[in-house]
């Protein structure tokens, strides 16, 4: 699963550009390895972060970071939603989130019911669907601009299982892509209203080619007019 997200989170990252990127939970495991924004750093409750914060009051200004990766901090938080609205606020405009998550249609979530919370991680989260994150993420102004699901095959501990259920992982990628035990999505911020202003300069050089003569073919000009 782990080398399965960390293909997922490096083909998410590796053509987002800014200045800053932050990475929210799991500071043991670097997510952030293939993308090339010169100042990264990870903030989290657990030992090895850079930055020792909740993901929910992130110590960070208002519309600062350009990339913000988020891998299984929703599903172990009690409030996901306002995680979300907080990593909202820390991003700039146009800059994007990639967020895992355990999916509750799957065959890791049957093995979540017979199983207890005590057990400790991935069966003490609260599995989120996808149907409900996107609700979220629409909410808060972001569009979906890629993600997948994986891990189709039943999360045995024991490798010689995994072997003889690993057709499932290719028939799960051709049939059955909603099932997949784990899935990471990646969402643009939007700012509604937002427009870009040229400057005074290419607007008067604009101007000035609107006004100049089109030359015809029998010699004579043209005025265009704007």
């Amino acid at each position: 699963m782990l080398a399965w997200e960390l293909g997922q989170f490096e083909l998410a990252t590796e053509d987002v550009f800014g200045f800053c990127a932050a990475q929210a939970g799991l500071p043991e495991i670097d997510f952030l390895r293939k993308n090339r924004i010169p100042f990264r750093f990870t903030l989290a409750l657990e030992q090895g972060a850079t930055l020792a914060a909740d993901p929910l009051q992130m110590p960070l200004a208002s519309q600062s970071i350009d990339l913000l990766v988020l891998p299984h901090v929703l599903e172990f938080h009690s409030h996901p939603d306002q995680v979300l609205r907080e990593a909202e606020r820390v991003l700039r405009p146009e800059g994007q989130v990639v967020i895992s998550c355990f999916n509750p249609l799957s065959l890791w979530r049957l093995r979540q019911a017979f199983v207890r919370r005590a057990a400790g991680a991935p069966w003490d989260g609260k599995f989120i669907s996808l149907v409900r994150l996107k609700e979220w993420l629409r909410l808060l102004g972001f569009e979906l601009n890629g993600g997948d699901f994986g891990c189709f095959a039943p999360a045995f501990a024991d490798a010689r299982w995994l072997e003889r259920f690993a057709f499932l992982e290719k028939a799960g990628e051709r049939w059955w892509k909603v099932l997949g035990g784990v899935y990471v999505v990646r969402a643009v911020k939007r700012v509604h209203g937002m427009r870009l202003i040229a400057p005074a300069w290419r607007k008067e050089r604009a101007r000035r080619r609107a006004l100049a003569p089109i030359p015809q073919r029998n010699g004579s000009a043209r005025q265009r007019h704007d």
